[in-house]
């Protein structure tokens, strides 16, 4: 994706102590990045407020994402906001969320429009409350024809599933006998998983200092690169980003081979 170099050198601008735009190389970005946002309770509990309060705080912070991964050039942006596991959380956080995901997407959907941002889904949105699917297939629609950055939200999203899907989808075109069994390889799985049209993330970021994958992109993770901070969702800004990414850049990505250093 291309990036307009004086809107990045401005978005940069008044770096923090530790890491600045020139710290990174911009000729060796990841492609995809992909984000476990992680933390918003445990911000809010710090905070004295609600946990509810907690996710509101993280909006900023995917904001301030998203529009950092824009002025980059990043061609894939990808962020876990809801698993299936999470329905298993108190029924008023669950309300909360489900209402916060369609308000917000609304709110936000002048930001992609200016940005050109396409917006795509990963999970199952059919099961989630009517309001909010309607919110999220009119931003299906009014972002379809950006060329922009793509942002993928996981949303009632668990790899489990989805791998399980895949198998269902593959054995019915087998059945159908428009594939043969001798057909299937890793490319016709990742033809049926949610992420088909998307590259695989280059580098994971997860907040709040947990190292567990927590059921997200199982198969797509294989060879991304991971990057963990202690510092929770709603803290995230675009000087974080940018650690992540000159970690990023000194791996040596080597893919099961021998390093050609």
């Amino acid at each position: 994706m291309q990036r307009d170099e004086q809107e990045l050198i401005k978005y940069f601008a008044d770096p923090v102590e530790d890491v600045r735009l020139e710290d990174v190389d911009l000729d060796r970005l990841p492609s995809h990045i992909s984000v476990i946002m992680d933390g918003n309770g445990r911000w809010a509990t710090r905070q004295g407020m609600e946990r509810g309060q907690g996710h509101i705080a993280g909006i900023s912070s995917l904001r301030e994402t998203i529009t950092a991964c824009v002025r980059l050039g990043i061609d894939v942006l990808s962020a876990y906001a809801f698993s299936t596991e999470n329905w298993k959380r108190p029924q008023r956080e669950v309300d909360l969320l489900m209402h916060l995901f369609a308000t917000t997407l609304v709110k936000e959907l002048p930001l992609f429009h200016q940005e050109n941002v396409r917006l795509e889904f990963l999970g199952d949105i059919e099961a989630l409350p009517q309001k909010t699917r309607e919110v999220f297939e009119e931003g299906l629609t009014e972002t379809a024809d950006h060329t922009g950055m793509t942002l993928a939200l996981a949303v009632n999203y668990g790899a489990r599933a989805e791998l399980a899907r895949a198998a269902r989808l593959i054995s019915q075109e087998v059945a159908a006998g428009t594939l043969a069994a001798d057909e299937i390889d890793q490319d016709c799985v990742a033809r049926h998983l949610y992420t088909a049209d998307l590259p695989d993330p280059e580098l994971l970021i997860r907040t709040s200092g947990e190292l567990r994958l927590s059921n997200y992109l199982l198969w797509q993770l294989a060879y991304s690169e991971f990057y963990i901070t202690d510092t929770l969702w709603p803290d995230f800004d675009r000087w974080e980003l940018l650690r992540a990414i000159r970690s990023f850049q000194t791996r040596d990505r080597r893919f099961g081979g021998v390093s050609a250093k």
